[in-house]
This record gives C-alpha cells, sequence and structure tokens, in this order.
C-alpha cells in the first residue's frame, strides 16, 4: 500500500482547478512540469477540461480505480467524496481540507465520519488539513506547496516528514538551497489515520530512502512510532527528529495546531534517545545531519581525529567535541614524535597542528593526514582548511593530496571544514568528503553520526524481570500497605511496622533499634513532611510516646477528614545516599521508570533520567550512571561507592511493575530510596502509590 502511495500509477484530483496557481490547481501543474509519468485524472462538474488532460464530472466516470486520489474541496464536501472514492476502489486520498479536529468538537465528528468510511473500504487517508505529499524521483506531486517556486526539490536518499505543511514547504525549500536530494517529502496534516509513525515505517521499507528526517509537533500515536523507529534502528537507516513543543507555551500551541498530544517533553527525549534518534535542536541541525548522514558511515568509537592548518580552530573544535561525548584520544607517542621531528613547530597531539608551514610543502600535509587516519585509529576525521581549501594557488594540491587519502580509505568518515566557491565544495563532496564551513557545526553533525553508530551496532539487551503473577492493588494504598504490596515484585523496603497504640510503637522501636522514624499513615496524607507528618532520630521511648501522639494530633488538626491508620516505625537508615525512583504513565509512551538523586538534586537540580517500561537491570545500571550527580553514588572524593548492582536491580523490578500493573497504576514514588555502601542492599523508605480512577 505505501509502494503504490510513494509511486501511484494513476491519481485523480477531486475538485481540480484549470488554474495551475489554485490549491486543487497546483498538484496538477507541478506533475506535468515535472514529468509524472502516470495518469491524471481531474474532476471536475462544469469543465470537460483541465490545464490540458481530460476532466471527469463525477468519481463514478474516472476510467478505473486511482492508485491516490487528491481531494481539493471544502471540508462539507469531503464526507461524501471520500465514500464515492472508497466504493471505486482508490488506495488513498491526500486530504488537504481544513476544518476538521483542529476547529473543534464538529470538526472531530465530521474526522471521525470521514475515517470510518474509509476502513469501512479498505482505503487509507492522509491527513485532513495536510499540504500532502511528492516524490522527487518520479515527478509524483499530490501537494499544493508553493515553496518549490523556489525550486523543485532534486532527487535523492532523505526522506522529510512533517507534520506541519507551511514549516514542511519550508524545511523542503531549505532542502533545495543546500542540495540535499530527496526520495520523498511528506506533510501529515492532523493525522486522522496515517500516523507519523506509519509513514516512518514506509520510508524505513523504501530501498531508495537512506535517511529519514522528521519535523514533529505532537505524537498522536506513540505505539506505531516506536514500531517504525526500532524498525529504522535495525535497518540502520538513521532518523533526526525536530521534535518541537518542550515548553509551556509551545506545548499549548501544538495541541490547537494539530490537534495531537504533545506528551511530557522529557519523557519524548528519553524515548527518542533510547531509539537511537538524533533530536535535532534547530532546523540547521536537523539538516547538517540528514546531509551527513548519506555517506551512510556511523562509526561506533566516539573517538574523533582532528587535523588543522589552526591552533584557534582546534581549540574550538575540542570545545564543541567534549560535551558531545567525542573523545580526542592523542596520537600514538611514536606517531607524535615523528610528525615532530619532520616539522618541529607543530602540534602533533590532536588535534594535529600543521601550522601553515604546509603551504610551502603540501607533501608535510598529506603525511600528517596519512599519520591521522593510519595511526591514530580514530572513528572518525575532522580536517579543518579554512579558506586555503580554496584559493586557486592552494586548492588543486591540497585536493590531490586528500584524494589520496580518501581513495586510500573509503570506509572512513571524513568530513571537511572549509571556506571556498561552490564549484569547489562540490568538487570536495564529489571526491567523498561532506563540508561545512564552521567547525562547530561539523563536530554536532559528527558526533550524530557517533550516536546512530552506536544504537545501530547495539545487541540483545537482558530481560526485564518477570513479574506477571504481581496483582495490582484494588484501591489506595497507605504507604504501609504499598510498601508490603512493593515487596512482592522484589522491592526491599527498610523494617518497619503500623503501630495502633503509643505502647506497641514503643516496642517495635526498641526491636528495631535506635534511632527510628516515626511517620502518619493514612491514604488521605500522601505528601506526609509538607504537614510535618514524619519525625526522624527518635532515640528512646518517651520520645517514641511523645512522637505519636503529636503526630496524631497533628494530622487531624491538618486533614480532619482524614482517614488515620495508626503510626509507623521504621529503623532510620545511615550512612547511604539518598535517591529517588519512579513511575508514571505518559499519554503517549505507556509507563515510564525516572531514576535521580534525592533532595535538592531533584527539587532544583532536576538531575533525573527517564526510561519506558519494562527494562533490565543493564539498562537500569545505564540510566543510574548517566545522571550528573554519579560520581557521588560511585566513590567520588573518598565516599564509599553504593550497592550499585542494588540499585539498578530495584530500579529494573520498578519498570516491571510499571509494565505489568500498566492499566491499573497512574504512578509510584519511591522517596527517599536509601543506596547503601556496596554489597548492603538498597532500600525505599517511603512509598505513594497512585491507582487510576476507576
Amino acid at each position: 500500500m505505501f509502494r503504490k502511495i510513494l509511486a501511484p500509477q494513476s491519481v485523480a484530483v477531486i475538485g481540480a482547478s484549470d488554474d495551475p496557481l489554485r490549491i486543487g490547481g497546483r498538484p496538477i501543474g507541478y506533475m506535468l512540469s515535472q514529468g509524472f509519468q502516470g495518469q491524471i485524472w481531474p474532476v471536475n462538474p462544469t469543465r470537460s477540461q483541465v490545464q490540458g488532460l481530460t476532466s471527469y464530472a463525477q468519481i463514478e466516470a474516472l476510467p478505473a480505480a486511482p492508485d491516490v486520489a487528491v481531494v481539493a474541496v471544502a471540508a462539507s464536501g469531503v464526507l461524501p467524496v471520500i465514500e464515492s472514492l472508497g466504493q471505486r476502489g482508490t488506495g488513498a486520498a491526500i486530504v488537504f481540507s481544513a476544518g476538521f479536529a483542529e476547529a473543534g468538537p464538529e470538526g472531530v465528528l465530521l474526522e471521525q465520519q470521514m475515517v470510518a468510511s474509509a476502513r469501512r473500504h479498505g482505503m487509507r487517508i492522509l491527513g485532513p488539513n495536510s499540504l500532502g505529499m511528492l516524490n522527487p524521483r518520479n515527478g509524483f506531486y499530490g501537494s499544493f506547496v508553493s515553496s518549490v517556486e523556489l525550486g523543485f526539490p532534486l532527487p535523492g536518499q532523505v526522506a522529510v516528514l512533517s507534520q506541519s505543511g507551511a514549516y514542511g514547504g519550508h524545511i523542503l525549500a531549505l532542502t533545495r538551497a543546500r542540495g540535499i536530494g530527496l526520495s520523498a517529502c511528506v506533510m501529515t496534516g492532523n493525522e486522522c489515520d496515517l500516523s507519523l509513525g506509519e509513514m516512518i515505517q514506509a520510508m524505513v521499507e523504501d530501498d531508495q530512502t537512506h535517511v529519514i528526517a522528521v519535523y514533529s509537533e505532537g505524537i498522536r500515536d506513540g505505539a506505531s512510532l516506536l514500531q517504525a523507529l526500532e524498525a529504522a534502528r535495525l535497518a540502520h537507516k538513521p532518523v533526526v527528529m525536530m521534535k518541537v513543543g518542550s515548553s509551556d507555551i509551545g506545548s499549548a500551541a501544538a495541541q490547537s495546531h494539530t490537534a495531537s498530544i504533545a506528551g511530557n517533553d522529557a519523557i519524548t527525549d528519553a524515548v527518542l534517545k533510547e531509539m537511537g534518534v538524533v533530536r535535532a535542536t534547530t532546523t540547521e541541525h536537523m539538516l547538517d545531519v540528514a546531509r551527513l548522514a548519506t555517506r551512510r558511515v556511523f562509526p561506533v568509537s566516539p573517538t574523533l581525529g582532528v587535523l588543522t592548518v589552526s591552533g584557534g580552530a582546534g581549540v574550538i573544535i575540542s570545545d564543541a567535541a567534549e560535551p558531545l561525548g567525542l573523545e580526542l584520544t592523542e596520537m600514538p607517542q611514536a606517531s607524535q614524535d615523528r610528525l615532530k621531528a619532520m616539522l618541529p613547530f607543530a602540534s602533533p597531539r590532536n588535534p594535529v597542528d600543521t601550522t601553515a608551514q604546509f603551504l610551502n610543502d603540501m607533501s608535510l600535509l598529506g603525511q600528517f593526514t596519512d599519520a591521522v587516519v593510519e595511526e591514530g585509529d580514530y572513528g572518525s576525521l575532522l580536517g579543518f582548511f579554512t579558506y586555503t581549501a580554496g584559493t586557486p594557488s592552494t586548492a588543486p594540491k591540497l585536493r590531490k593530496e586528500l584524494l589520496r587519502v580518501r581513495e586510500k580509505h573509503p570506509d572512513r568518515l571524513f568530513v571537511l571544514s572549509l571556506l571556498a566557491a561552490p564549484e569547489w565544495v562540490r568538487t570536495y563532496e564529489e571526491d567523498g568528503f561532506t563540508v561545512f564551513e564552521d567547525p562547530h557545526r561539523a563536530v554536532t553533525a559528527i558526533a550524530a553520526m557517533h550516536t546512530f553508530g552506536k544504537a545501530f551496532a547495539r545487541g540483545p539487551r537482558q530481560a526485564p524481570p518477570n513479574l506477571q503473577g504481581l496483582q495490582a492493588p484494588a484501591n489506595s494504598l497507605n504507604e504501609a500497605q504499598a510498601k508490603r504490596w512493593l515487596a512482592q515484585a522484589g522491592i526491599p523496603c527498610a523494617p518497619e511496622e503500623v503501630c495502633l497504640d503509643a505502647d506497641y510503637a514503643v516496642a517495635v522501636a526498641q526491636r528495631l533499634g535506635y534511632p527510628t522514624v516515626l511517620k502518619i499513615v493514612s491514604p488521605d496524607i500522601l505528601h506526609k513532611s509538607e504537614m510535618g507528618g514524619v519525625l526522624l532520630n527518635i532515640d528512646s521511648a518517651a520520645q517514641v510516646r511523645e512522637g505519636f501522639e503529636g503526630l496524631m494530633q497533628r494530622a487531624r488538626a491538618a486533614v480532619p477528614d482524614a482517614k488515620l491508620e495508626g503510626i509507623l516505625v521504621a529503623r532510620q537508615l545511615s550512612g547511604g545516599v539518598e535517591c529517588i525512583m519512579g513511575l508514571t504513565h505518559d499519554p503517549v509512551f505507556g509507563p515510564v521508570a525516572m531514576f535521580g538523586l534525592g533532595g535538592i538534586f531533584v527539587e532544583v537540580l532536576k538531575d533525573v533520567v527517564f526510561h519506558r517500561c519494562p527494562f533490565g537491570p543493564d539498562v537500569a545500571e545505564t540510566m543510574i550512571r548517566s545522571i550528573r550527580g554519579a560520581p557521588l553514588l560511585l566513590g567520588a572524593r573518598g565516599r564509599p561507592a553504593v550497592d550499585i548492582e542494588a540499585l539498578a536491580q530495584m530500579l529494573s523490578r520498578l519498570s516491571a511493575v510499571g509494565d505489568v500493573c500498566r492499566e491499573q497504576v497512574l504512578s509510584i514514588d519511591l522517596n527517599p530510596v536509601f543506596a547503601m555502601p556496596q554489597g548492603q542492599g538498597a532500600f525505599a523508605v517511603d512509598a505513594v502509590v497512585v491507582m487510576k480512577p476507576h
């Protein structure tokens, strides 16, 4: 089906116009000008010819069922058109018309009726409120996007998918300006039927598409998106996505514009990283990544070798590489000594700086380049040659030396940063290099190739814990009940017991050992510390009695209607590091686990990491080690390292709880979790379980 949409043999245009500048006329005009070899069937009840083609008064009069129909009529007239197309056996309809879900409740109903009609006949719909799609390889233009007046897109291997029509047209014009060839451009609109995920899947299955660039405002169908992104990873097809709507205002705008769910941006970011997607921060970034990815070289090693004629550029490149995870490891010492002997004032460490001396002896540049490529063993290479690569006196000789190295190592990712006239830039790129003017942009694009390489090389992961026998609670739980339920999933908690009177509380405290913690127990008081419902450092029977009575009185005063179920007496842990673990149910991606350091680190610094549930201990450990505060867990400044294995096991089990109970549990907070020193385990000290409303 997707092959027919991308490369139809017959296209009907409903609402066809003889004016090639009107919405109903542009697709016909574009296809005629671009040499579309299939059949074009205009449908217009008032004209016998449209733009020199035979026009048909109604869909029923078409000579055959079209592979694709372009619908360019008012929203009020779309339903009968879709029904007629479906009855005729049309494969898919591209609906330009606006006035559906983005316009309010009446539009939502109209959209639902349109989808129901199409599905009765096995027809798919792109849109509505869509600028359509195009395929520069075969001249198919099921679109009225006017940016092609600036220049029709070049055929190539990059697919551009955009939820916004106008911005999709903007990206389309930029690809032409930058010489990026396209295999397709799809502007999905409201996604009433065909989703962004399904269109990514279509590009994964398209042999002519090598790179997928996506502009997204809101993810409507998380399941199909995840399936498509995993298919892209397995097929080694890089996906770069510009996902907007991260701010509160931006998120609201996205929902209004596309009638879709924006979701939590931090969770979206985590999911894209999990799937090996590079998230672009700007349109320029997205196109830089897409352009370099067409080389189809994705290094796994994060090392970068740099050859430069400028020490300053070497500093810029080094500064850009470090936060992106690229390692500028030093050249082997023997290589440094040899290069230093050849050019005493060179800097041969990495970046390898030849200085401007290479202008006097171009063979020096060749020997230095050979050394970096052959002896440095770097995952990727960046050469900074600035304007010297474009000057008539230098460019031919420089190109000759670089081409010699390129031909010896065709499998290496080699990027150049230089200034030259367009014809010289094309020459370098035809030689197999990708050229950037700005070295910082070059480094950013190179880092993306390493991200893809790591994702493509990823092997099987550990299986998550099997908790299929775990039963979700029927009702809300107090803290003690929540901990007992989590213990069934293998999540350990500090020793504790609920006490109904002060005498029993004293007995429990003496059995557990001082100091102890006292907490109010009530399903109606979730955040106990905010109302003074937690007492620490209780170290005598007298303090237990006083604390018991004081907490009960405080709870009655703060929440008069709360159901009080006693006081929890727990052993007070010490010597560990406070962490936080949690679960939340994302409306797009389902249950998601969170980990971070507790206290100020989560409240102020927001040093947390997310991952979709479920996952095994290996993923959990990667999460734990990825936070900025990880050194505090790993033994920084003489502190004892915590029990990372126990912490990872707990986080993995929590993720399995989220998966098994995804239909019942809305959220879980374990805060704090004490990560004890190596070999002493990890324990949840507080637990809040929130169930979904019945």
